[in-house]
């Protein structure tokens, strides 16, 4: 009679690197979660570099009781993340290896998910989805969605050029050997995005690739953290030469690996991402900043070619760019602010050349809006206004959808949903539609009501959904028209909770938001965290960090 188990423990292949400085609060949290994947976790190295609040210590006593953890401590802080992941892959026996920051937490079953769709296609990475949770929300946004939708096996990275997007390296598994061989490792020392480049790295090795839809890595960013992590801390222009530095190395890896179409992918994946990000922000800058920012955006851009500006001329971040590039000091930043938003809006007026041709404005012909005239309605970008003055009594929603060239007209705007999205959690306060009806000028108006009680506490983002006679159904969302009061914090009486107060206020992108405080406890609430916010927020900020800070001196990127 067999004695052989029936369910036969799995032999452990994997190694988990946790890398940690000063983050005695978390560590322990990181590493457990490392630990419960099960068996086929063969050990745990858990890099200290050089903490001085006792990180090392607490780890020791873990290795303790553990004997799948060691603890490799380094005598010296390299003062970034590159060197202890490097310290890491050199100290992992197991054939696969996988990274963790010490205040991330890795799901159950992600290593169990990785391992088998690594294993089953012989691949030597594979990927799966990284959710960012905001804490103490617990509100969750899933990192690459369209990467992560199906199980897929890619003979070779280059069938989809959409993997340049996902720039972070800890959601992934990889062969150990394939990593070794190829000699992939971070950038040393104080680098920040290092992702950047260690992602390019392997991409430009060409490895077969697994993805899947699972969940395997859980990414907290902790709202009430005293000190901005390296790659988040975006107030100093360092930061962007950081972040074009990054890029353009991962772009020069990639070329000259022969990998030219994940190389063009990556400088497209700069201007819609990158450059959209940084330009939202732009206005919350000094004079010194956006010009210092401009000058070095100019100097970057100066390098793609002609192939690089052709490809989707109409998207929002090569119509920016282009402004940018054109253009030798700052300039139309509130309408790069919308153009920069996602969904994009661009905002009036619109000009036409000597030759009738759509163009950027009469200052700058040279940036061509022509390729607008031939985008799908579903993906132009509208600009729509909104207003909202809160009342006791029938608080009115009052939107305006702006003309694009003729665009909108010929599509047969017919009405928008209007739904207001809690910020916490993504749940649907209130929705209701209603009708677009000609304005004159070139425009349509609609009107929707706001029951701001039944609204009731909390911040709440407006989604829009316009829809049109000829099928077309387009996302949006609305710029909040500033002056004349629109954007002052009110007090409102309230049947259900006594008093309210509401205030309308404009998001980085410019788009209309509502924050609602329910009583007098929600008032004393509102008192506090305008203190905790003027303590952490940029100077000028109309909202609270879309990133806020961590624990430690480093984090994965925006």
């Amino acid at each position: 009679m067999s004695t052989e188990p029936r369910h036969p423990r799995p032999a452990p292949q994997v190694g988990v690197v946790v890398i940690g400085y000063d983050d005695a609060a978390h560590v322990a949290d990181a590493v457990r979660s490392a630990l419960r994947q099960g068996p086929a976790v063969g050990e745990v190295v858990a890099v200290d570099d050089c903490s001085t609040d006792g990180s090392g210590v607490l780890l020791d006593r873990l290795a303790a009781g553990e004997p799948r953890l060691r603890v490799v401590r380094r005598s010296v802080n390299s003062g970034g993340c590159g060197t202890p992941r490097n310290t890491g892959i050199d100290a992992v026996t197991m054939p696969y290896v996988m990274f963790l920051d010490s205040d991330d937490v890795l799901p159950p079953g992600a290593v169990a998910a990785l391992l088998t769709a690594a294993t089953e296609a012989d691949a030597e990475v594979a990927g799966g989805l990284c959710v960012r949770r905001e804490l103490p929300s617990g509100r969750e946004q899933p990192w690459q969605t369209a990467l992560y939708t199906a199980p897929a096996v890619l003979t070779r990275p280059s069938q989809r050029p959409r993997l340049v997007h996902d720039t972070l390296c800890v959601n992934k598994l990889y062969r150990t050997g394939f990593l070794r061989e190829h000699g992939i490792r971070f950038p040393e020392g104080r680098f920040l995005y290092e992702d950047f480049v260690f992602t390019a790295r392997v991409l430009a090795a060409a490895p077969r690739v697994a993805l899947v839809p699972d969940r395997v890595y859980v990414w907290h960013v902790r709202r009430s953290a005293e000190r901005l992590s390296l790659s988040l801390d975006r107030e100093d222009v360092a930061n962007w030469h950081a972040r074009t530095q990054a890029c353009a190395l991962a772009y020069e890896i990639l070329l000259n690996a022969g990998q030219k179409v994940l190389a063009r992918a990556a400088r497209a994946k700069f201007l819609d991402h990158e450059l959209r990000m940084y330009a939202r922000e732009l206005g919350l800058r000094d004079a010194r900043y956006q010009r210092a920012w401009w000058a070095h955006t100019r100097e970057y851009l100066a390098r793609y070619d002609a192939a690089d500006w052709e490809l989707n001329p109409a998207a929002p971040g090569r119509l920016l760019g282009r402004v940018v590039l054109e253009s030798p000091e700052p300039r139309d930043l509130p309408r790069l602010r919308e153009l920069a938003a996602r969904p994009a809006r661009l905002l009036p007026p619109y000009a036409r050349g000597a030759d009738g041709t759509p163009v950027w404005s009469p200052e700058l012909p040279q940036v061509t809006l022509a390729p607008l005239l031939t985008r799908p309605t579903g993906v132009l970008p509208l600009a729509l206004d909104a207003e909202l003055r809160p009342r006791a009594r029938d608080t009115r929603l009052r939107l305006r959808l702006h003309e694009l060239y003729g665009r909108v007209a010929a599509a047969g705007p017919r009405e928008l949903e209007v739904e207001w999205r809690s910020r916490r959690d993504g749940h649907t306060g209130l929705r209701v539609t209603t009708a677009l009806t000609p304005a004159g000028a070139g425009s349509w108006s609609a009107e929707a009501p706001v029951d701001l009680a039944a609204l009731g506490a909390g911040t709440w983002d407006l989604r829009l959904t316009a829809r049109f006679a000829n099928g077309a159904v387009r996302d949006v969302t609305a710029h909040a028209l500033p002056g004349a009061g629109r954007l002052r914090r009110r007090v409102v009486p309230s049947a259900r909770h006594g008093v309210l107060l509401v205030q309308p206020y404009a998001t980085h992108s410019g788009a209309l938001a509502l924050r609602v405080a329910a009583g007098a406890h929600g008032m004393l609430a509102v008192a506090r965290d305008r203190v905790r916010r003027l303590l952490h927020r940029p100077p000028g900020d109309q909202e609270p960090p879309a990133a806020s800070g961590r624990p430690l001196t480093r984090g994965r990127p925006s």
